[in-house]
């Protein structure tokens, strides 16, 4: 891989994921600022994860038909920022619903064709090495904007995020086309993968782990400001936990070589139970919510990549892109809709610490799920 191609596609990562960064822990914050109630705020962060369950099919389906992902990736990232610069003029929930759903729409569908030409263009062993790159864009931005806010309001936070998006767009426009690798099969087989009963019940533990993610996506930045915290500390919480992310990225390869992957899986959701009672319970000691952060090493990095490792041993050669949309739509498309519901609903009937426990008993649900008798582990393979 040439150092150009490098530094090139790195720079979408780094933009992709430092705008993540803007939006995560300061969108429901903003949208706070704006007098919403609690179960308006779960409904707009809800539309993220619910155009993720449509809009990456849609344009992978067209994607697919054209063989042209990098002009797609173009298309969608411009029309992103575009849509997104509506928000600047926008105020009530019914616009501002409406603005989410366009933008996510584009928004959405730009990382699965990414994702796919970068490894089209440097094979899955160089792949951590350039998506590293997001997580260090996630956590620089993260902090700067915490201070940006801490001095000048959360009402600045659109216009940031909205350069963020222009930067990602012209990002894309020096990115080549990859050669597309092509497999026709038939959808019959891909079907009678999916109906297994370990895969259906990996797919429903997965779908319950983004669930009880909701709470945490969509409220922890005012969970945190409401027990006193500044907008630097919760920067840097948010921080604390991708940086952990990004070690356990380095590491999580060898692991599950030697122990296999629903061993981890496994472990990963007692360990998000753990977190999610941990951040209820002790919201008002500093030392917990560093403990919490530091667990997101287990409940996203070494969640996810056991996962995407399952998803390829489920679904071989033909079927992996397949199989990896439809975890990525039911998992996080659907599990984070329903997760950012339930919480906003659930913060305004019940209490922000029953929201949390409630989390908790989410993620063990997902552990009874994926019990050894229903999904038996096995050992991922050398290539």
């Amino acid at each position: 891989m040439s150092l150009q191609l490098y530094q090139r596609l790195s720079a979408f990562y780094f933009f992709y994921f430092g705008a993540l960064g803007g939006l995560v822990p300061y969108w429901s914050l903003y949208l706070h600022s704006l007098n919403l109630r609690p179960y308006e705020i779960g409904e707009l962060v809800a539309i993220f994860s619910f155009t993720r369950i449509i809009a990456p099919n849609i344009w992978g389906y067209i994607s697919d038909r054209t063989g042209k992902r990098i002009p797609i990736v173009r298309i969608t990232t411009g029309f992103a920022a575009l849509s997104f610069s509506l928000v600047l003029w926008t105020q009530n929930f019914w616009q501002l619903a409406v603005v989410m759903m366009l933008f996510t729409f584009f928004w959405n569908a730009a990382l699965p064709q990414m994702e796919a030409t970068v490894i089209n263009h440097i094979g899955i062993e160089l792949y951590s090495s350039v998506r590293l790159w997001g997580s260090v864009g996630f956590i620089i931005v993260v902090i700067l904007i915490g201070i940006v806010l801490e001095k000048f309001g959360i009402k600045i936070l659109p216009l940031i995020l909205l350069l963020i998006y222009i930067a990602l767009w012209l990002s894309t426009l020096i990115i080549p086309e990859a050669p597309n690798h092509q497999l026709t099969n038939s959808s019959f087989s891909f079907l009678n993968i999916l109906i297994k009963p370990k895969v259906i019940a990996f797919i429903i533990g997965s779908f319950l782990m983004q669930v009880s993610h909701g709470a945490y996506y969509t409220f922890y930045s005012i969970y945190l400001e409401n027990h006193g915290n500044n907008r630097i500390l919760i920067s840097i919480l948010w921080a604390l936990g991708v940086l952990c992310e990004i070690g356990i990225f380095l590491v999580i390869g060898r692991w599950i070589l030697r122990y296999g992957a629903l061993h981890i899986l496994r472990l990963t959701l007692i360990l998000a139970s753990l977190r999610w009672f941990l951040i209820g319970v002790g919201s008002d000691y500093l030392l917990i919510l560093i403990f919490g952060q530091v667990l997101h090493a287990a409940t996203f990095g070494a969640y996810h990549a056991s996962s995407i490792n399952i998803v390829n041993n489920y679904f071989t050669s033909n079927y992996q892109v397949r199989g990896q949309a439809i975890y990525s739509s039911l998992a996080f498309g659907a599990g984070g809709a329903v997760g950012s519901l339930y919480a906003g609903y659930c913060w305004e009937l019940i209490s922000p610490v029953d929201t949390f426990l409630i989390s908790a008993l989410i993620s063990a649900s997902a552990l009874l799920i994926m019990r050894h008798d229903i999904i038996p582990n096995f050992k991922a393979h050398h290539h």
